[in-house]
């Protein structure tokens, strides 16, 4: 599923191609399940700039189904996952041999290809942006999406006294959060404000521009927000002064690229995730399936903000 200029859901089209044979140090996998996510709709719209035509997607997971010269840590018929883009939303990717991760077993192909990328984020937020102590206090915009849903139990399982806040009552209440609030941005501050006069220690924000001035005024003296998504729109420049008066706040805009840019990088951050998967930590979360042929509708899903958890595309 390609696009061949920007715009809305309706500029997704489907493309037959030939994927070919692997080349050296590379792997062809066949599809089980692919990952829908924010990101894929900044590459359709422009916000990512990449060169048409933009094959979309970038998490799967599949069966090693051919080798290429030099491959020696793959067999053909391993279940592996990738979170590199372009491709993902297809049958069939090539893909380089040291940016594919093994899926143990007892973890299914449907609940890696919905937890890997979020999961991933969720890790370098929760363990390399900044790691909390217990007892230390984060704001979780988002709480119920994809991302959300992973961080929140994450940050607890590390004793993180979580707020969590999500677009409805129904979301929030299926966040099992210390505090779940609902609410627009300024009810978030007078909230959390109640909750922790001081303020909390960090905010980690997807939303972006909608929620830019409400995370800061949440945060205490010297707090941190990680600004990782932009589901509202880009957060507009940034004022240095704004975060002294703000009580010398910090502000990050991390990328999960950044944090898995060696195997080494990959490997550990998809070791930490699997590891809480297999202790029961992170939990799958699908709220939707969408045939690899109904792209556009679960494009339109994902911005209407009528998801829940992770949606995932079946070939």
């Amino acid at each position: 599923m390609v696009v061949r200029k920007f715009g809305g859901p309706e500029v997704i089209e489907r493309e037959d191609f030939d994927p070919g044979q692997p080349g050296p140090g590379e792997v062809l996998v066949a599809n089980e399940a692919i990952g829908l996510n924010f990101i894929d709709t900044y590459f359709r719209t422009g916000l990512y700039d990449a060169p048409f035509p933009i094959a979309l997607g970038s998490e799967s997971v599949g069966t090693v189904v051919a080798l290429g010269r030099g491959v020696g840590d793959f067999v053909v018929g391993d279940r592996v996952g990738s979170v590199s883009a372009p491709g993902a939303y297809a049958t069939h990717r090539i893909l380089p041999a040291d940016r594919i991760v093994a899926i143990p077993d007892g973890i299914s192909s449907e609940d890696a290809a919905a937890t890997m990328l979020k999961g991933f984020t969720a890790c370098y937020l929760a363990e390399d942006t900044i790691s909390l102590q217990p007892g230390q206090v984060a704001l979780v915009h988002s709480a119920a999406g994809g991302v959300g849903s992973i961080l929140v139990p994450w940050l607890r399982d590390k004793g993180v006294v979580v707020i969590a806040h999500a677009g409805t009552p129904e979301k929030a209440a299926s966040v099992d959060a210390d505090h779940s609030l609902t609410g627009s941005f300024t009810d978030v501050v007078q909230h959390v404000r109640k909750i922790v006069p001081n303020g909390v220690d960090a905010v980690y924000d997807g939303v972006g521009k909608d929620s830019w001035a409400a995370s800061l005024a949440c945060l205490k003296r010297r707090g941190l927000i990680a600004s990782y998504g932009n589901a509202s729109g880009a957060v507009p420049p940034v004022s240095l002064l704004e975060l002294m008066r703000g009580g010398s706040l910090y502000a990050t805009r991390p990328t999960l690229a950044d944090y898995i840019a060696t195997p080494a990088d990959l490997a550990h951050t998809a070791q930490r995730l699997f590891d809480r998967m297999q202790r029961g930590v992170v939990k799958a979360v699908i709220g939707q399936r969408f045939a690899l042929a109904e792209a556009a509708e679960s494009h339109r899903a994902l911005e209407a903000r009528k998801t829940t958890g992770s949606t995932i595309l079946l070939p």
